[in-house]
């Protein structure tokens, strides 16, 4: 489908697979505020680091099994045996530096979290807290990056993430919409706005 066509009023990225119309209908870009919530899309985007993000969300409820639902304290207390476990399930991404790097975001949230540090408010800081507000006439005018993104993938990495570069860390913003970035023509355009 061309973009001109606007997948029925959508942006035009997300194309017609019901899974990513859905994502794109009900999710993406729909402002996150829960501390758990925006650790686990965290470590989604760090593993879908060189992959499409449809394949990370057809195997988005076998990596949540088999990560305890996400639960930032199970998951920090992850031992090598839970590393092999992992390794060994085909529902997931089956890649050992991804896998402890999940793990080794779960111990800094609950480090963070431990300390007193609200993980949800230091990452909305980097945006001043509200989404920013884009005007996009066509998807592909958005940026792959920003200085916002930039700041916070550096700030990320100087706490101990990786497979947190800025291209990355925009793509998050963007899907826990840190950015609004549906384009104008798009019926979640507005609908997003509105939920800030």
């Amino acid at each position: 489908m061309s973009d001109s066509t606007k997948a029925e009023g959508r942006c035009g990225w997300c194309g017609t697979d019901p899974l990513y119309v859905a994502y794109h209908d009900t999710e993406w870009g729909v402002p996150e505020y829960d501390a758990r919530a925006l650790w686990e899309k965290l470590v989604l985007d760090g593993m879908q680091a060189g992959l499409a993000w449809i394949t990370i969300l057809r195997k988005r409820e076998g990596i949540r099994d088999a990560f305890d639902n996400f639960d930032p304290d199970t998951v920090a207390a992850y031992t090598e045996a839970d590393v092999e476990r992992l390794l060994a399930d085909a529902r997931i991404i089956r890649s050992r530096a991804k896998i402890m790097a999940a793990i080794s975001r779960a111990r800094i949230w609950v480090q963070m979290r431990d300390e007193g540090e609200d993980f949800s408010a230091w990452l909305w800081s980097f945006v001043g807290g509200a989404p920013i507000q884009n005007r996009w006439a066509n998807f592909r005018d958005a940026p792959t990056q920003t200085e916002e993104s930039v700041a916070m993938a550096k700030a990320l990495k100087k706490r101990g993430f990786n497979f947190c570069g800025p291209v990355i860390v925009y793509a998050f913003m963007q899907a826990v919409g840190m950015v609004n970035d549906h384009q104008t023509s798009c019926h979640r355009h507005g609908e997003v706005k509105k939920a800030e």
